[in-house]
C-alpha cells in the first residue's frame, strides 16, 4: 500500500517536473524555434486545435519562423491565434505561409519572460507539493487502518520528503539555467 503511494508520488511529481520543461522551452531566448508555439491554441472548424498540428514550421533566420498550414483555409485563424498569444510577435500573412518575425529581445523584455519563468516554476513546485501533501494523507491513512506499521509509515514519510526536495531542487536548477539563458545577451 505505502510503495503503491510513494511510487504512484514519484510518477506524477516527474511529470509535475516534465511540465515546468515544457513551460520553459515556450518562452523564448535569442532564437526562433517551433516549441514557443506549442501552446498556441487555433479554433479550427470550432474546435480548439494546438498549432503544431495544423502545420508546419522552418527556421530560415534566427528571429523569423514560417509557419505552412497544411490546410490553407484555417491561415487567418492561425494569424489571429498569433496575435492573440502572449508571444509578442508580429506575424504576417501572404496567403501561402506565415512569417513570424519576432522582436529583439529588450532588457525589459528579458526581465518580464524572467517573471514569467519564476511563476511556472512556482507553479510547477506547488504541484509538487499538492502531490507530496495528498500521498502524506495516504501514508498516514496506512498507518491509522492498520495497514503498515508505524516504522514503516516514518520511513515512507522520510523518503516521500527526500523525493519532494529532489524534485523541487530540479525544478530550482531548470529556473537557474533557464534564467540564465534569458538574461545572457
Amino acid at each position: 500500500m505505502i510503495e503503491e503511494t510513494l511510487l504512484e508520488a514519484t510518477d506524477k511529481m516527474d511529470k509535475a517536473v516534465e511540465v515546468a520543461k515544457d513551460d520553459f522551452a515556450t518562452v523564448r531566448t535569442g532564437r526562433a524555434n517551433a516549441a514557443m508555439f506549442s501552446k498556441v491554441v487555433v479554433m479550427y472548424y470550432g474546435a480548439p486545435t494546438p498549432l503544431q498540428q495544423l502545420a508546419s514550421f522552418q527556421n530560415p533566420e534566427a528571429r523569423t519562423l514560417l509557419i505552412t498550414p497544411f490546410d490553407r483555409s484555417v491561415l487567418n485563424d492561425i494569424e489571429k491565434a498569433l496575435r492573440d498569444s502572449d508571444l509578442g510577435a508580429n506575424p504576417s500573412n501572404d496567403g501561402n505561409v506565415i512569417r513570424v518575425v519576432l522582436p529583439e529581445l529588450t532588457q525589459e523584455r528579458r526581465k518580464e519572460y524572467v517573471k514569467l519563468v519564476k511563476t511556472k516554476a512556482e507553479d510547477a513546485k506547488i504541484s509538487i507539493r499538492n502531490v507530496r501533501r495528498k500521498a502524506k494523507d495516504g501514508i498516514d491513512k496506512a498507518v491509522k487502518d492498520g495497514d503498515a506499521g508505524e516504522d514503516e509509515g516514518s520511513r515512507a514519510e522520510k523518503e516521500l520528503d527526500a523525493l519532494t526536495k529532489s524534485r523541487v531542487d530540479l525544478v530550482d536548477e531548470l529556473l537557474k539555467r533557464k534564467e540564465t539563458e534569458l538574461l545572457e545577451v
